[in-house]
């Protein structure tokens, strides 16, 4: 609830005076009073009675380890030590507490701390048979044995506990007990033991220190070179023995031996798990390497980076790329090809172009390594077929593979197998660009009549393809075949559809207009005019007109007439057929006026002025779907002949508003 008087209160209490209070209102803690014993019966009296409670309580809670270890304490704190024998041996008897070892070590500790050695030394006996994983047991009965200068007794326990196997720290306990009493032989007897108990490379590793401590190098390294045998490449803690190799060497003054190791190492071990190694390597080499070995250990540095890049994405192909670069800078032709090998293994997931565009280009570097740089023309030639097995041809296809292919054998001079490839992609993916360069290396060798085969097979796959048509055509012409020139351009502008037509009808009159064919240029834009009214057809035409001229002058008045009949006939067609089209008929009128200023002295530019538009400029609404409207400027075209219907319709206008005026008057 929110507190309505802030004021403060008129008597204050401080926190020591509520702890002061809670204290002196505490009950008091019951304690039993402190009992006297004076007098023998009154002793035999109190053990009896704290006898029946122990073993009232042992009756009701036998397995609670508690109370067994407090009634055995209370005996042996009465001097009784038979009878506390005699409790720890009926806690023994339980199975529960038989398996814990903490009740046996507390039973051997009471016998020791009365120093019944004998006693003791029994109940280790038993303990360790009973319980001989247990370490602990292992270690206090070998310490005592120690402590009492039974050297030879606790080594015959050592052997014993050996014999069970236990961890680590069990034979480096007792290497260390022999090397207290300087038995040097002895402990390496028991660290040949240990390593072939746990074949492990830190157990290498101590077993070599422990030689290298005592002076013997080659023991150590021959250690080093056994752990290498035994564990390879594939144990997960290679990397650490090789370091600890290397290491060694280098203590030693051995800079190439320790030099191999890390090459070595990195040659065998994976690259995700070598970081450390690399980076001691680089180390190394920067202290005792020349230029040469320090651009190898950061080589191999980056290449340690790029495998975690590869291992973490596989098919990121731009870090692809930028490893075999990094190969190819170092010039190991095996190495290159595990990783282009690697690269092309990761095929993309979809069988869609998208997801291939970047991964072909695997291909195609690897192909021109080979071909290049390798000089090995068989693996180019098995790359290309293997890539072009590979690709689904069916969805989509890449024909800069199949060129490259093509090429490749022709360059080995096989043009049997470079047109089989290319006959192939025909029949398989046709492709724009497959066409033209295999005319263009059939027009290269010669083969006219292969050309027209192909511009036959190109347009049948493809007949609405204008740059093709104005290709062929423009091969026939190159031939000096006219007529099959003609009929090619005759054949394309029949085509029931076509991609770009107007470059088509463009080649085909620019051709007619070569040979100096002018009836038949007319011919073709009169037919194309049936087809299209688009004004650049109209300016082109009357254009060809002006041009047609010879230096006859009467020819040349002749051409400009024409000209001035094609610009009439557009003028025309578009004040009555299409009157929206005013800003094209506008256009229309000043390339007319232009020509007429080019003619000079032949042109009549008044004739042109006359028809010219007036440029009005006006607003129009714009309306807006969230918001208010706008208005917009634009030009607006009025013609002489809206500025007479304009004039005639304000006369008759007036002469309605007089006549309307004199009946009213009347």
């Amino acid at each position: 609830m929110r507190v309505k008087n802030k004021t403060p209160a008129p008597i204050q209490i401080t926190a020591e005076q509520i702890f002061r209070e809670a204290r002196e209102r505490q009950e008091a803690e019951i304690r039993l009073p402190k009992q006297k014993i004076s007098d023998p019966t009154e002793g035999a009296d109190y053990r009896l009675r704290k006898r029946k409670e122990f073993e009232g309580l042992i009756s009701r809670v036998g397995w609670n380890k508690s109370v067994w270890v407090k009634y055995a304490e209370w005996e042996e704190s009465q001097k009784d030590l038979k009878r506390a024998r005699s409790i720890w041996e009926r806690a023994l008897g339980v199975d529960a507490l038989n398996r814990d070892h903490t009740i046996w070590l507390k039973y051997v500790d009471m016998e020791m701390k009365n120093k019944f050695v004998n006693h003791a030394r029994n109940l280790w006996d038993r303990a360790v048979i009973r319980l001989p994983r247990v370490d602990q047991l292992w270690y206090k009965y070998i310490h005592m044995e120690e402590m009492l200068g039974n050297v030879a007794g606790a080594r015959q326990i050592f052997e014993r506990w050996m014999r069970w196997m236990p961890d680590q720290q069990g034979w480096l306990s007792y290497i260390k007990f022999e090397l207290r009493y300087n038995e040097i032989e002895r402990a390496r007897e028991i660290f040949e033991r240990f390593v072939e108990c746990h074949p492990k490379v830190s157990a290498w590793i101590r077993f070599s220190k422990f030689e290298m401590k005592n002076g013997e190098i080659g023991r150590a390294r021959n250690c080093y070179e056994r752990a290498v045998d035994k564990l390879g490449d594939d144990d997960d803690e290679a990397e650490q023995l090789f370091l600890a190799f290397a290491e060694f060497e280098d203590k030693c003054k051995e800079t190439d031996r320790a030099r191999c190791i890390y090459k070595f190492a990195l040659d065998q071990i994976p690259k995700g798990r070598a970081e450390d190694l690399y980076g001691k390597f680089v180390a190394f080499e920067k202290q005792y390497g020349d230029r040469e070995g320090i651009e190898d250990a950061i080589v191999g540095k980056r290449r340690f980076q790029y495998e975690d890049q590869v291992k973490m994405n596989p098919r990121n192909y731009d870090t692809w790329f930028d490893y075999i670069r990094l190969e190819e800078s170092i010039g190991n032709k095996e190495r290159i090809r595990e990783v282009y090998e690697r690269a092309i293994a990761n095929v993309p997931p979809a069988e869609e172009k998208r997801y291939w565009q970047r991964y072909i280009y695997l291909w195609i570097n690897y192909a021109l390594y080979e071909e290049i740089d390798a000089q090995d023309m068989e693996r180019t030639r098995h790359v290309y077929l293997e890539c072009l097995k590979l690709i689904p041809h069916h969805k989509f296809s890449f024909a800069k593979i199949w060129l490259l292919a093509a090429l490749f054998e022709i360059r080995q001079l096989r043009l049997k197998e470079a047109r089989l490839l290319l006959g192939e992609a025909i029949g398989r993916a046709p492709k724009d660009k497959i066409f033209n360069k295999y005319i263009e290396i059939e027009l290269q060798f010669g083969n006219i009549d292969r050309c027209r085969k192909l511009y036959e097979k190109y347009l049948e796959w493809s007949p609405e393809n204008c740059h093709a048509w104005s290709k062929f055509a423009g091969l026939e012409r190159s031939l000096y075949e006219t007529e099959r020139a003609r009929a090619v351009f005759e054949l394309a502008i029949d085509q029931p559809a076509l991609d770009i037509p107007e470059l088509l009808w463009k080649a085909y009159i620019d051709f007619e207009i070569s040979e100096g064919e002018f009836e038949r240029t007319r011919a073709l834009y009169e037919r194309l005019l049936n087809r299209t009214k688009h004004l650049k057809v109209w300016i082109s035409y009357a254009k060809f007109e002006a041009s047609a001229m010879e230096s006859d002058v009467e020819q040349k008045k002749k051409c400009l007439q024409n000209a001035r009949d094609v610009f009439e006939r557009t003028v025309s067609y578009l004040r009555i057929s299409a009157p929206e089209l005013k800003e094209e008929r506008g256009m229309l009128l000043e390339e007319w006026l232009n020509m007429e200023n080019s003619f000079g002295e032949l042109g009549d530019v008044n004739l042109v002025h006359a028809k010219l538009p007036k440029k009005l400029t006006k607003r129009r609404q714009i309306d807006m779907e969230d918001g208010p409207a706008v208005y917009e400027e634009y030009i607006d075209y009025l013609f002489p002949e809206e500025m007479q219907a304009n004039n005639l319709n304000i006369l008759a206008s007036a002469y309605k508003w007089k006549k309307q005026r004199v009946a009213s008057e009347d």
